[in-house]
């Protein structure tokens, strides 16, 4: 009987047993993209919240929300990363606090901001005059007055010690991170949240990396490499919203227009093995245009093809929709399947990442349930006008997502880092359902009995995020299950994504491996929809339909042994009220538009398995 066991990358033993270490046993739930006051563009849309408020949230401690209302979660988290924007990270936060802050009244931008206070006082400055910037000409620009290295650190490590004062291993993790947030170009938002394995001590030794620096993501892995080169520590940057890049996340050139390099490809997948797949300015999975067959596929778009100008973001400007051929460089699915083809060019896939939610919450708040939802930013916060609001990034296009599911052995930094290294992830749009998915040649139908279903998962396969070496008798079986949210809806199905490339082209198929309800595919392998409870006059919905554990074994129908394939799982659940219908319900709103959905159809995307045929 073959053993197979994960690939030798993985850092942690794998396999049931293995060098004497056990598999990890629980998912821990967690938001790796969170802003506060602390970022410029947070607090100046009204949010007052501080990291050590997003600290204290996430771990389901009761909150003032940045609309004076309390706000708290249902169920705590149990890790979370603070991604403040590394360009002028606190500066604005602390230009109003001056007084209380003397690394602030000491630096440059402080000193001239007092001035220029003072000058107020005196009535030589008006209030407008102030807000437009009215320092010395030297201080005009935030880029010029951040670059004082002493605000700069005083800033971090104010940053890095909250971290570590929330940081309570066994119980609850506080990374140390930010964002690298270069600027928008054509609609482009090519940005990483950057996250510590370490603690402030060594995170402390080098001052963040900010666009400032370059915003090209080469010069960010170099800056990441150097890092862990200096100080022995270990760090990841994790891309999102790849649906907004204007086919620039996944293209085959790099961001200075050159074609990708082998170089290039080993940096990536070195410092990215993560992607965020899913937050509230959309979904990245994938899109109608790309999987036209797939009836799930046109799940939470932003903004349609357009997104938004970079000077009209809250005016809801609109880019013009981008050409069909720069779509496929955007979304996860045809990113792991042109992955394939790099691999065979370069001898490196920069592509082969494993997948994440998280929330790009704006407020401090990490919230991903629909009836629980505090938005983007302050002023999306609940209130009976967010669902009307014009500007796009705030109205009722924001998709209430996601959350990172990681199977780790404990939830601290080490283990959950190690976790995100070996993929072994998973992204879901809000609800917490428990999905495992392993993939080997020698499952067979009873093993779906077994009461321990995954230790006969690391023991005879590899788990999600893993490679599936050739050498099967037959096809590959992927053992599956899915478990519902304990507070939330049934499961309508699981269905594994399969990709490849044929003559150079992208190929995709969407299986249904398990259904619910005792559902069998019709003779064309259409399904029957599982139904719909959601009453929309109270917003409530039932689970009388659907199924709370989903299990099978899926062998694959169209297994080609000579051809390179990826595949991961994705599981749907039931259909629920959206945070729109709640709002209508709450506010007794009288005159939602008809383009605005109500109902949405929750979900789970699995890190992939990669099979690659013996050369």
């Amino acid at each position: 009987m073959t053993r197979v066991c994960a690939s030798a990358v993985v850092l942690v033993a794998l396999c049931a047993g293995a060098h004497g270490q056990s598999y990890p046993r629980e998912v821990l739930w967690g938001d790796t993209h969170v802003h506060t006051a602390l970022s410029g563009d947070a607090f100046a849309g009204g949010v007052r919240l501080t990291p050590e408020s997003a600290y204290r949230f996430a771990r389901g401690e009761e909150v003032v929300a940045n609309n004076g209302a309390s706000a708290q979660l249902s169920r705590a988290l149990d890790f979370i990363v603070v991604a403040d924007h590394a360009n002028n990270i606190g500066a604005a936060y602390f230009r109003e606090q001056y007084g209380n802050d003397p690394a602030f009244r000491e630096s440059e931008l402080g000193r001239a901001w007092l001035a220029a206070r003072q000058r107020l006082a005196a009535g030589h400055l008006d209030e407008k005059a102030l807000d437009e910037g009215a320092l010395l000409p030297a201080h005009r620009s935030w880029q010029a007055s951040f670059r004082e290295s002493k605000f700069r650190r005083s800033v971090w490590e104010r940053v890095t010690g909250a971290a570590d004062d929330y940081n309570r291993p066994g119980q609850f993790t506080a990374f140390i991170g930010y964002e690298w947030t270069p600027s928008s170009e054509e609609g482009s938002s090519q940005h990483r949240v950057i996250v510590y394995a370490d603690d402030a001590e060594r995170a402390n030794r080098m001052l963040p990396f900010s666009s400032y620096d370059s915003a090209h993501e080469e010069e960010l892995w170099r800056f990441l490499q150097r890092y862990e080169a200096s100080t022995g520590g270990r760090v990841i940057a994790i891309p999102h919203n790849s649906n907004l890049t204007w086919g620039r996340m996944f293209a085959n050139t790099d961001s200075y227009g050159l074609p990708l390099s082998a170089e290039y490809a080993r940096r990536r997948i070195r410092f990215e093995p993560i992607v965020e797949a899913t937050q509230i300015k959309g979904d990245s999975e994938t899109h109608p245009f790309l999987s036209p067959d797939d009836e799930f596929a046109d799940f939470e778009r932003w903004n349609g093809w357009g997104g938004w100008a970079s000077t009209g973001m809250y005016k809801g400007a609109r880019l013009p929709v981008r050409p069909d051929e720069r779509i496929q460089f955007e979304y996860v699915r045809s990113a792991l399947q042109l992955g394939i083809g790099l691999a065979q060019s370069l001898g490196v896939n920069p592509f082969k990442f494993g997948v994440i939610g998280s929330t790009d919450a704006h407020t401090g708040l990490a919230t991903a349930d629909d009836d629980n939802f505090w938005g983007k930013s302050a002023s999306a916060e609940p209130s009976a006008q967010r669902i009307f609001d014009a500007r796009a990034v705030m109205n009722w296009q924001m998709n209430a997502a996601g959350y990172a599911g990681v199977w780790a052995h404990e939830n601290t930094r080490q283990s959950i880092f190690s976790a995100l290294l070996r993929k072994e992830t998973y992204a879901t749009t809000g609800p917490r359902m428990r999905v495992r998915v392993f993939a080997g040649y020698d499952f067979t139908s009873a093993d779906l009995d077994a009461g321990d279903l995954a230790a006969v998962g690391y023991a005879r396969g590899v788990p999600m995020g893993a490679d599936l070496p050739a050498g099967g008798d037959g096809p590959p079986g992927f053992l599956l299950t899915a478990s519902k949210d304990p507070l939330g809806a049934n499961l309508d199905r699981i269905q594994i994504v399969k990709g490849w490339l044929e003559d150079g082209e992208r190929r995709e198929r969407v299986y249904d491996a398990v259904l619910s309800d005792e559902r069998r595919a019709d003779v064309r392998g259409r399904v029957r929809p599982v139904g719909n409870t959601v009453d929309m006059n109270d917003a409530t919905y039932t689970n009388t339909i659907g199924d709370t554990e989903l299990r099978g074994l899926w062998l694959d129908p169209d297994f080609d042994p000579g051809t390179p394939a990826v595949y991961y799982v994705r599981v749907l659940q039931i259909p629920t009220p959206r945070w729109t219908l709640h709002d209508k319900v709450r506010f007794q709103l009288k005159n939602v538009p008809g383009e605005v959905p109500l109902i949405t159809q929750e979900r789970a995307y699995t890190s992939a398995i990669w099979y690659q045929p013996t050369r």
